[in-house]
């Protein structure tokens, strides 16, 4: 089961929901858009000979900021990471990601591997974005890019994911192992 905009709306004005900030134009039947913020992340290919998953060797990256008013043109195959202007989390509903059909249609995907936020998750959402088009496409802070759904659980987690060390305020830099580890 889903939340309808009805219940989005009511749960943000309850507090247990937070997405900051909270625009009703953005309210969906059973969705709510997120847009995109003003900080990107790209590889630096020219410093990163390869990358390791399992050795922890991840690339080189550098950050760039975009101001409200400039645009970003992401060319044919290429892939950044850009992080959301709204700030979101709820302690009770797991949230899933879904990409505007929209962009779908011209060739930008908007992520790749990660649509889900666990419960107990605070953060901006680091976007996958990569051009798979044959010709660049234009970004700007503020476009809608990204669908929240959310849906309630069948009891409360045992594991909470902010007590689990698997995160980091920068995580799109890298990642933090598990503290047990």
């Amino acid at each position: 089961m889903f939340l309808s905009d009805n219940d989005i709306k009511k749960l943000v004005e309850d507090w247990r929901i937070t997405i900051k900030d909270f625009h009703e134009s953005h309210l969906n039947p059973a969705s709510y858009d997120i847009c995109l913020g003003n900080k990107f992340i790209v590889t630096d290919s020219r410093s990163t000979a390869f990358i390791d998953p399992d050795k922890k060797v991840a690339p080189k990256t550098e950050e760039i900021i975009v101001e409200d008013w400039w645009e970003f043109i992401l060319h044919p195959w290429v892939s950044v990471l850009w992080v959301s202007k709204e700030f979101f989390w709820s302690n009770e509903f797991l949230i899933l990601l879904y990409g505007k059909s929209s962009l779908a249609r011209i060739w930008l995907t908007v992520h790749n591997t990660a649509p889900m936020i666990n419960p107990w998750n605070f953060l901006n959402v680091i976007f996958e974005l990569c051009n798979l088009n044959e010709v660049p496409i234009i970004l700007r802070p503020w476009m809608k890019i990204w669908q929240l759904l959310f849906a309630p659980l069948s009891s409360t987690p045992q594991n909470l994911y902010n007590k689990t060390w698997r995160y980091a305020q920068d995580n799109y830099y890298g990642w933090i192992p598990e503290k047990n580890n």
